[in-house]
């Protein structure tokens, strides 16, 4: 890994018209790659990136070599080179600057569902203007902020609901900072870890720990990644209610208790994936529209809250090791590329 390693930081330092490309090559490990960045043809744009994102759950499971075999194909990230489980270039948290092509978007601020490196070459409708209210770090949460959004699309909280949220990882946290917007909600989120409270009572949500009371809730969303959250969000769903499921769990296996009291109180789970538009609104949004929205939703300044450490591009070698053996930052990581 070496050799290759040192080539691309000199190709980073040195050459605008080469890319900086970071690819997992086996669990908890990657290397450096170059790859040439062409002139964009008519209709695309040259991106400088600026900010790369961690989206934790999804890319620990990438980092392990944990992505199901039946779901190879329907989770290749839209710019993903390679193959699961590897070797593979895989991201999709990416905010830079237009440099060339499409002249309404030069020097605008984008984002994109590309991959960790420090330029590329794309369709212009493959990014999106991040609007100029929204500082460009911030704007790495737009896929956790989307996600959110679908999972409230898909779970239709009303005024005046109780809402459980089980997981304060990025995205329970982006989806309690969203529900307590709607007039007389009452936001829960639990979690095993008591040193996440500071940051979901600042987002105006109730923190409680997973081992506590948790009340009566109206509505209660999944986003754990644990079987024991799924597990306690059944408990926790009101007779004849649902559980929404935002976690994805990749090849684990996912035991649940479905004896008790499951059938006599007629409950029901329901998943959310954020491929597609929540079944509510696919027929009048697109997944554009969506991300559009949660730009937009970025300019609360509360979302700060949860971006995580900052780490240079050349700290990539030791991000990926720690999201393959657990250790990884809780909330998102972002990663500066604006350094040689």
């Amino acid at each position: 890994m070496g050799d290759t390693t040192q080539q691309a930081v000199e190709v980073h330092a040195d050459r605008a018209a080469t890319a900086t490309v970071w690819w997992m090559t086996g669990p908890g490990r990657g290397e450096f790659r170059s790859e040439s960045a062409q002139p964009p043809a008519p209709g695309e744009v040259a991106v400088r990136t600026l900010w790369t994102g961690i989206s934790r759950g999804t890319e620990s499971l990438v980092a392990r070599g944990a992505v199901p075999t039946s779901e190879h194909e329907r989770m290749r990230a839209p710019f993903q080179a390679g193959a699961f489980p590897f070797p593979v270039k895989y991201g999709y948290l990416n905010v830079g600057v237009v440099e060339e092509g499409t002249e309404a978007l030069i020097g605008r601020t984008v984002f994109a569902l590309f991959p960790h490196q420090s330029r590329y070459v794309a369709p212009a409708e493959a990014v999106m203007p991040v609007p100029d209210s929204v500082p460009a770090r911030r704007a790495v949460l737009a896929g956790a902020v989307e996600t959110a959004v679908n999972v409230l699309w898909d779970a239709a909280p009303a005024i005046g609901d109780r809402v459980l949220v089980v997981g304060a990882g990025m995205i329970g946290c982006a989806i309690a900072r969203l529900v307590r917007g709607i007039p007389g909600v009452d936001v829960t989120v639990a979690d095993v870890d008591q040193g996440k409270a500071d940051v979901v009572e600042a987002l105006g949500a109730r923190f409680v720990h997973a081992a506590a009371p948790l009340g009566e809730a109206d509505i209660v969303i999944e986003a754990s990644g644990s079987a024991a959250g799924l597990q306690l969000a059944l408990r926790s769903a009101p007779t004849d209610g649902e559980v929404v499921v935002a976690s994805w769990y990749g090849a684990e296996p996912v035991p649940l208790e479905l004896g008790a009291d499951f059938h006599s109180r007629r409950l029901r789970i329901r998943s959310s994936q954020v491929g597609a538009v929540a079944a509510l609104r696919r027929g009048r949004r697109s997944t554009r529209d969506r991300l559009a929205l949660a730009l937009r939703l970025l300019e609360d300044p509360a979302f700060d809250l949860l971006l995580g450490p900052s780490v240079s591009w050349r700290g990539l070698p030791d991000v990926t090791a720690r999201l393959a053996d657990g250790t990884a930052a809780g909330l998102c990581q972002t990663i500066d590329w604006s350094t040689p």
